[in-house]
Protein backbone atom coordinates (compact mmCIF):
# COMPACT_ATOMS: atom_id res chain seq x y z
CA UNK A 1 0.00 0.00 0.00
CA UNK A 2 0.92 3.65 -0.41
CA UNK A 3 -0.22 6.39 1.99
CA UNK A 4 -0.46 10.05 1.04
CA UNK A 5 -1.97 12.88 3.08
CA UNK A 6 -2.79 16.58 3.07
CA UNK A 7 -3.87 18.95 5.80
CA UNK A 8 -6.45 21.70 5.43
CA UNK A 9 -7.93 24.52 7.48
CA UNK A 10 -11.54 24.75 6.34
CA UNK A 11 -13.38 28.03 7.03
CA UNK A 12 -16.79 28.04 8.71
CA UNK A 13 -19.62 30.09 7.25
CA UNK A 14 -20.10 31.55 10.74
CA UNK A 15 -17.75 31.42 13.73
CA UNK A 16 -18.63 28.11 15.41
CA UNK A 17 -19.26 28.47 19.14
CA UNK A 18 -20.09 25.81 21.73
CA UNK A 19 -19.76 25.92 25.51
CA UNK A 20 -16.05 25.04 25.17
CA UNK A 21 -15.10 27.95 22.90
CA UNK A 22 -15.19 29.50 19.41
CA UNK A 23 -13.38 28.74 16.17
CA UNK A 24 -13.47 30.21 12.66
CA UNK A 25 -11.72 27.33 10.84
CA UNK A 26 -11.69 23.54 11.12
CA UNK A 27 -8.23 21.99 10.80
CA UNK A 28 -8.45 18.54 9.26
CA UNK A 29 -6.28 15.76 7.85
CA UNK A 30 -7.15 13.89 4.65
CA UNK A 31 -5.40 10.57 4.00
CA UNK A 32 -5.26 8.54 0.79
CA UNK A 33 -4.61 4.80 0.78
CA UNK A 34 -3.69 3.15 -2.52
CA UNK A 35 -3.67 -0.62 -3.05
CA UNK A 36 -3.26 -2.17 -6.52
CA UNK A 37 -4.26 1.15 -8.08
CA UNK A 38 -7.45 1.50 -6.00
CA UNK A 39 -7.55 4.63 -3.84
CA UNK A 40 -9.49 5.16 -0.64
CA UNK A 41 -9.92 8.41 1.31
CA UNK A 42 -10.42 9.18 4.97
CA UNK A 43 -10.56 12.20 7.23
CA UNK A 44 -9.91 13.20 10.82
CA UNK A 45 -10.66 16.75 12.00
CA UNK A 46 -8.53 18.12 14.84
CA UNK A 47 -10.43 19.07 18.00
CA UNK A 48 -8.47 21.31 20.36
CA UNK A 49 -9.86 19.97 23.64
CA UNK A 50 -8.77 16.43 22.72
CA UNK A 51 -5.17 17.65 22.23
CA UNK A 52 -4.57 15.89 18.93
CA UNK A 53 -3.72 18.63 16.40
CA UNK A 54 -3.17 17.87 12.74
CA UNK A 55 0.56 18.32 13.31
CA UNK A 56 0.58 15.42 15.78
CA UNK A 57 -1.35 13.19 13.38
CA UNK A 58 1.21 13.93 10.66
CA UNK A 59 4.20 13.45 12.97
CA UNK A 60 2.90 10.09 14.21
CA UNK A 61 2.12 8.95 10.67
CA UNK A 62 5.54 9.97 9.36
CA UNK A 63 7.25 8.13 12.20
CA UNK A 64 5.55 4.81 11.38
CA UNK A 65 4.42 5.32 7.78
CA UNK A 66 6.53 2.43 6.46
CA UNK A 67 4.84 0.01 8.89
CA UNK A 68 1.35 1.29 8.01
CA UNK A 69 2.10 0.81 4.31
CA UNK A 70 3.62 -2.68 4.61
CA UNK A 71 0.51 -4.29 6.10
CA UNK A 72 -0.89 -7.05 3.84
CA UNK A 73 -4.36 -5.57 3.41
CA UNK A 74 -7.32 -7.95 3.09
CA UNK A 75 -10.17 -6.33 5.04
CA UNK A 76 -10.67 -3.18 7.12
CA UNK A 77 -11.20 -4.69 10.57
CA UNK A 78 -7.85 -6.54 10.46
CA UNK A 79 -6.14 -3.32 9.36
CA UNK A 80 -7.88 -1.38 12.16
CA UNK A 81 -6.56 -3.80 14.79
CA UNK A 82 -3.05 -3.38 13.37
CA UNK A 83 -3.36 0.43 13.33
CA UNK A 84 -4.86 0.44 16.84
CA UNK A 85 -1.63 -1.11 18.15
CA UNK A 86 0.62 0.89 15.83
CA UNK A 87 -0.83 4.26 16.95
CA UNK A 88 -2.21 3.53 20.46
CA UNK A 89 -2.32 7.21 21.47
CA UNK A 90 -3.76 8.65 18.25
CA UNK A 91 -7.34 7.53 17.66
CA UNK A 92 -7.90 10.44 15.28
CA UNK A 93 -5.20 9.25 12.88
CA UNK A 94 -6.46 5.66 13.13
CA UNK A 95 -9.93 6.95 12.22
CA UNK A 96 -8.71 8.65 9.04
CA UNK A 97 -6.85 5.52 7.94
CA UNK A 98 -9.76 3.23 8.87
CA UNK A 99 -12.25 5.27 6.84
CA UNK A 100 -9.84 5.24 3.89
CA UNK A 101 -9.47 1.47 4.26
CA UNK A 102 -13.26 1.00 4.16
CA UNK A 103 -13.52 3.27 1.10
CA UNK A 104 -10.83 1.24 -0.64
CA UNK A 105 -12.40 -2.06 0.45
CA UNK A 106 -15.82 -1.06 -0.91
CA UNK A 107 -14.21 -0.23 -4.25
CA UNK A 108 -12.29 -3.52 -4.28
CA UNK A 109 -15.52 -5.46 -3.57
CA UNK A 110 -17.71 -3.36 -5.87
CA UNK A 111 -20.18 -2.17 -3.19
CA UNK A 112 -21.26 1.07 -1.51
CA UNK A 113 -20.36 0.72 2.17
CA UNK A 114 -23.93 0.60 3.50
CA UNK A 115 -24.54 -2.58 1.48
CA UNK A 116 -22.08 -4.45 3.72
CA UNK A 117 -24.59 -4.14 6.60
CA UNK A 118 -27.94 -3.34 4.95
CA UNK A 119 -29.11 -3.89 1.40
CA UNK A 120 -31.34 -0.82 1.39
CA UNK A 121 -30.46 2.74 2.37
CA UNK A 122 -32.90 4.47 4.71
CA UNK A 123 -33.42 7.94 3.29
CA UNK A 124 -36.36 8.66 5.62
CA UNK A 125 -33.96 9.79 8.33
CA UNK A 126 -33.27 13.53 8.53
CA UNK A 127 -30.05 15.11 9.72
CA UNK A 128 -30.22 18.02 12.09
CA UNK A 129 -28.60 21.39 11.36
CA UNK A 130 -26.55 22.98 14.13
CA UNK A 131 -27.10 26.48 15.49
CA UNK A 132 -23.99 27.44 17.45
CA UNK A 133 -24.05 29.69 20.51
CA UNK A 134 -24.30 33.38 19.68
CA UNK A 135 -26.46 36.34 20.60
CA UNK A 136 -30.15 35.48 20.52
CA UNK A 137 -30.61 37.75 17.52
CA UNK A 138 -27.78 36.09 15.61
CA UNK A 139 -29.03 32.57 16.43
CA UNK A 140 -32.47 33.52 15.14
CA UNK A 141 -30.85 34.95 12.00
CA UNK A 142 -28.87 31.75 11.40
CA UNK A 143 -32.00 29.64 11.76
CA UNK A 144 -34.10 31.81 9.47
CA UNK A 145 -31.35 31.72 6.84
CA UNK A 146 -31.45 27.90 6.82
CA UNK A 147 -35.02 26.52 6.96
CA UNK A 148 -34.64 22.94 8.18
CA UNK A 149 -36.84 20.20 9.69
CA UNK A 150 -34.57 19.53 12.72
CA UNK A 151 -32.18 21.87 14.48
CA UNK A 152 -29.46 20.99 16.97
CA UNK A 153 -29.13 23.99 19.28
CA UNK A 154 -25.93 24.48 21.24
CA UNK A 155 -26.58 25.67 24.80
CA UNK A 156 -24.61 26.23 27.99
CA UNK A 157 -25.29 29.89 28.75
CA UNK A 158 -27.23 31.94 31.29
CA UNK A 159 -29.85 32.53 28.58
CA UNK A 160 -30.57 28.95 27.53
CA UNK A 161 -34.34 29.10 28.02
CA UNK A 162 -34.58 32.54 26.45
CA UNK A 163 -32.63 31.30 23.40
CA UNK A 164 -34.90 28.32 22.81
CA UNK A 165 -38.03 30.40 23.45
CA UNK A 166 -36.93 32.94 20.82
CA UNK A 167 -36.08 30.22 18.29
CA UNK A 168 -39.35 28.40 18.91
CA UNK A 169 -41.28 31.54 17.96
CA UNK A 170 -39.77 31.27 14.48
CA UNK A 171 -40.42 27.62 13.58
CA UNK A 172 -42.30 24.40 14.31
CA UNK A 173 -39.18 22.32 13.50
CA UNK A 174 -37.93 19.66 15.90
CA UNK A 175 -35.27 20.86 18.34
CA UNK A 176 -32.40 18.85 19.78
CA UNK A 177 -30.30 20.41 22.53
CA UNK A 178 -26.56 19.89 22.99
CA UNK A 179 -25.23 21.35 26.23
CA UNK A 180 -21.69 20.01 25.64
CA UNK A 181 -21.35 19.12 29.34
CA UNK A 182 -22.06 22.69 30.49
CA UNK A 183 -24.80 22.14 33.09
CA UNK A 184 -24.85 20.95 36.67
CA UNK A 185 -27.39 18.28 37.64
CA UNK A 186 -29.55 20.88 39.41
CA UNK A 187 -29.48 23.19 36.38
CA UNK A 188 -30.44 20.31 34.11
CA UNK A 189 -33.32 19.24 36.35
CA UNK A 190 -34.62 22.80 36.25
CA UNK A 191 -34.11 23.41 32.52
CA UNK A 192 -35.10 20.11 30.92
CA UNK A 193 -38.84 20.19 31.83
CA UNK A 194 -39.02 23.74 30.45
CA UNK A 195 -37.23 22.66 27.29
CA UNK A 196 -39.68 19.78 26.89
CA UNK A 197 -42.52 22.31 26.99
CA UNK A 198 -40.74 24.17 24.16
CA UNK A 199 -40.87 21.11 21.92
CA UNK A 200 -37.36 19.74 22.44
CA UNK A 201 -36.88 16.13 21.33
CA UNK A 202 -33.74 15.11 23.27
CA UNK A 203 -30.80 16.41 25.30
CA UNK A 204 -27.21 15.62 24.40
CA UNK A 205 -24.49 15.51 27.08
CA UNK A 206 -26.09 17.71 29.74
CA UNK A 207 -23.44 17.17 32.45
CA UNK A 208 -19.67 16.86 32.74
CA UNK A 209 -18.41 13.66 31.11
CA UNK A 210 -17.44 12.06 34.43
CA UNK A 211 -20.44 13.16 36.51
CA UNK A 212 -21.88 9.65 36.66
CA UNK A 213 -23.68 10.26 39.95
CA UNK A 214 -25.39 13.34 38.53
CA UNK A 215 -26.30 11.50 35.34
CA UNK A 216 -27.82 8.61 37.29
CA UNK A 217 -30.08 11.08 39.10
CA UNK A 218 -30.90 12.91 35.89
CA UNK A 219 -31.61 9.66 34.03
CA UNK A 220 -34.19 8.73 36.67
CA UNK A 221 -36.00 12.07 36.53
CA UNK A 222 -35.53 13.55 33.05
CA UNK A 223 -38.73 13.86 30.97
CA UNK A 224 -36.58 13.82 27.80
CA UNK A 225 -34.15 11.21 26.40
CA UNK A 226 -30.52 11.85 27.33
CA UNK A 227 -27.80 11.07 24.77
CA UNK A 228 -24.15 10.61 25.77
CA UNK A 229 -21.43 12.32 23.72
CA UNK A 230 -18.33 13.28 25.72
CA UNK A 231 -19.18 10.44 28.15
CA UNK A 232 -19.09 7.88 25.32
CA UNK A 233 -15.83 8.09 23.40
CA UNK A 234 -14.56 4.51 23.13
CA UNK A 235 -16.12 1.06 22.87
CA UNK A 236 -15.80 0.35 26.59
CA UNK A 237 -17.81 3.50 27.38
CA UNK A 238 -21.06 2.14 25.91
CA UNK A 239 -21.73 -0.14 28.85
CA UNK A 240 -20.77 2.61 31.33
CA UNK A 241 -23.55 4.77 29.86
CA UNK A 242 -26.20 2.09 30.42
CA UNK A 243 -28.78 3.34 32.98
CA UNK A 244 -27.16 6.78 32.90
CA UNK A 245 -28.18 7.76 29.37
CA UNK A 246 -30.96 6.61 27.05
CA UNK A 247 -28.62 6.55 24.08
CA UNK A 248 -25.15 7.31 22.76
CA UNK A 249 -23.72 9.62 20.13
CA UNK A 250 -20.83 7.94 18.31
CA UNK A 251 -18.17 10.20 16.81
CA UNK A 252 -16.00 8.33 14.32
CA UNK A 253 -12.98 10.55 14.92
CA UNK A 254 -13.06 9.99 18.68
CA UNK A 255 -13.76 6.25 18.69
CA UNK A 256 -11.17 5.69 15.89
CA UNK A 257 -13.26 4.90 12.84
CA UNK A 258 -16.03 2.89 11.22
CA UNK A 259 -14.72 -0.45 12.51
CA UNK A 260 -15.18 0.27 16.26
CA UNK A 261 -18.35 2.29 15.55
CA UNK A 262 -19.99 -0.85 14.13
CA UNK A 263 -19.18 -2.71 17.35
CA UNK A 264 -20.47 0.18 19.47
CA UNK A 265 -23.77 0.13 17.57
CA UNK A 266 -24.10 -3.62 18.17
CA UNK A 267 -23.41 -3.21 21.89
CA UNK A 268 -25.87 -0.33 22.26
CA UNK A 269 -28.56 -2.42 20.57
CA UNK A 270 -27.90 -5.28 23.01
CA UNK A 271 -28.53 -2.79 25.84
CA UNK A 272 -31.67 -1.40 24.13
CA UNK A 273 -30.10 2.05 23.84
CA UNK A 274 -30.72 4.58 21.09
CA UNK A 275 -27.87 5.37 18.69
CA UNK A 276 -26.88 8.63 17.06
CA UNK A 277 -23.81 9.11 14.88
CA UNK A 278 -22.58 12.67 14.95
CA UNK A 279 -20.08 14.81 13.13
CA UNK A 280 -17.13 16.90 14.24
CA UNK A 281 -17.34 19.40 11.38
CA UNK A 282 -15.87 17.01 8.80
CA UNK A 283 -15.92 17.81 5.12
CA UNK A 284 -17.85 15.50 2.79
CA UNK A 285 -14.99 12.96 3.06
CA UNK A 286 -15.56 12.14 6.74
CA UNK A 287 -19.26 12.94 6.56
CA UNK A 288 -19.81 10.30 3.87
CA UNK A 289 -18.59 7.66 6.34
CA UNK A 290 -21.36 8.78 8.74
CA UNK A 291 -23.94 8.70 5.96
CA UNK A 292 -23.21 5.04 5.20
CA UNK A 293 -23.97 4.13 8.84
CA UNK A 294 -27.45 5.66 8.70
CA UNK A 295 -29.33 2.38 8.03
CA UNK A 296 -28.12 1.14 11.44
CA UNK A 297 -29.00 4.10 13.69
CA UNK A 298 -31.85 6.19 15.14
CA UNK A 299 -30.55 9.76 14.78
CA UNK A 300 -27.95 11.33 12.53
CA UNK A 301 -26.04 14.59 12.89
CA UNK A 302 -24.13 15.03 9.66
CA UNK A 303 -24.26 18.73 8.86
CA UNK A 304 -20.51 19.37 8.73
CA UNK A 305 -20.40 20.26 5.02
CA UNK A 306 -23.35 22.64 5.52
CA UNK A 307 -21.47 24.58 8.21
CA UNK A 308 -18.28 24.98 6.17
CA UNK A 309 -17.75 27.47 3.35
CA UNK A 310 -15.17 25.18 1.70
CA UNK A 311 -15.57 21.46 1.00
CA UNK A 312 -13.09 18.87 -0.23
CA UNK A 313 -15.26 16.33 -2.05
CA UNK A 314 -18.68 15.54 -3.46
CA UNK A 315 -20.54 12.33 -2.75
CA UNK A 316 -24.00 12.79 -1.24
CA UNK A 317 -26.72 15.40 -1.40
CA UNK A 318 -29.10 17.05 1.07
CA UNK A 319 -32.75 17.54 0.20
CA UNK A 320 -34.79 19.26 2.92
CA UNK A 321 -32.75 17.44 5.53
CA UNK A 322 -32.94 14.04 3.83
CA UNK A 323 -29.66 12.59 2.61
CA UNK A 324 -29.16 10.81 -0.68
CA UNK A 325 -25.86 8.91 -0.95
CA UNK A 326 -23.91 8.32 -4.10
CA UNK A 327 -24.46 4.97 -5.82
CA UNK A 328 -20.71 4.67 -6.38
CA UNK A 329 -18.69 2.04 -4.51
CA UNK A 330 -16.97 2.59 -1.17
CA UNK A 331 -17.75 5.99 0.31
CA UNK A 332 -18.99 7.11 -3.09
CA UNK A 333 -17.05 10.35 -2.94
CA UNK A 334 -15.10 12.26 -5.55
CA UNK A 335 -12.29 14.52 -4.38
CA UNK A 336 -12.59 18.05 -5.75
CA UNK A 337 -9.86 19.01 -8.17
CA UNK A 338 -9.67 22.65 -7.12
CA UNK A 339 -8.90 22.11 -3.43
CA UNK A 340 -6.09 24.39 -2.32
Amino acid sequence: MKINYRSFSLPFKYPFTISKGTKTHQPTLIVELEHFGIKGYGEAPAISYYNIPVEKMIADLEQKKTFAEKFAFTEPDRYWHYLHHLFPQNHFLVCALDIAAWDMYGKLKGKPLYKFWKEAFNDDMVTDYTIGIDTIEKMVEKMKEKPWPIYKIKLGTDQDIEIVTALRKQTDARFRIDANAAWTADEALEKIPRLKDLGVELIEQPLAKDDWEGMKKLYEHSPLPLIADESCVYEQDVEKCFHHFHGINIKLTKCSGITPALRMITKARELDMKVMVGCMNESTVGSAAIVHLMPLIDYVDVDGPLLLSQDLASGFTYQEGHIHPSTENGLGIKMLENIG
